[in-house]
């Protein structure tokens, strides 16, 4: 799987603490990088720009202490999206059922690149459906993975959503 953000460890206690869990630490760019912090609330509820910008200034602060990266960059602080990525193996059991693309570092039969329906997670192997046949991809083997955008996924944001609402 991706590997872990150098930042990642020292991030992670803090956005615990506010009740987030880390989904993801993304540095993009070389020149005035941006510094891609991507969270998802504890308790599964959606995301607000509130959360977003209470998790921004506790992490600007703990940067600012340990100034762990060198010259000017942007926090960017959000929600992993609908379309997320697939970072652990819990995430890919918690969307069993939905399209997932899946690419590898290693082959597997001859290929690098899967996009199916998540099927089910056997032990630490995800077992993917494409194209009518069940591809097993190591966990181990994944460099990245993510969420496809599809009417079913959009459906079951929806419905989660007002599932929220009348809470």
């Amino acid at each position: 799987m991706q590997k872990k953000h150098h930042l990642h460890d020292i991030l992670e206690p803090i956005v615990a603490e506010l009740g987030f869990e880390l989904v993801r630490v993304l540095t993009v760019g070389n020149v005035n990088p941006t510094l891609q912090v991507m969270i998802e609330r504890q308790d599964r509820k959606n995301i607000v720009v509130d959360d977003c910008a209470m998790v921004s200034r506790a992490i600007s602060a703990i940067l600012d202490e340990k100034d762990p990266i060198s010259g000017a960059y942007t926090l960017e602080v959000s929600s992993p999206g609908i379309d997320r990525p697939l970072v652990n193996l819990e995430n890919f059991v918690r969307f069993s059922g939905f399209e997932a693309k899946v690419e590898t570092d290693i082959e597997i039969e001859k290929r690098k690149r899967f996009k199916g329906r998540i099927v089910r997670v056997d032990n630490d192997d995800i077992i993917l459906l494409m194209d009518g046949k069940e591809w097993t991809i190591p966990f181990d083997a994944v460099a990245k993975a993510k969420l496809l955008l599809t009417d079913e996924l959009l459906k079951a944001a929806e419905a989660e959503a007002e599932a929220e609402e009348q809470e």
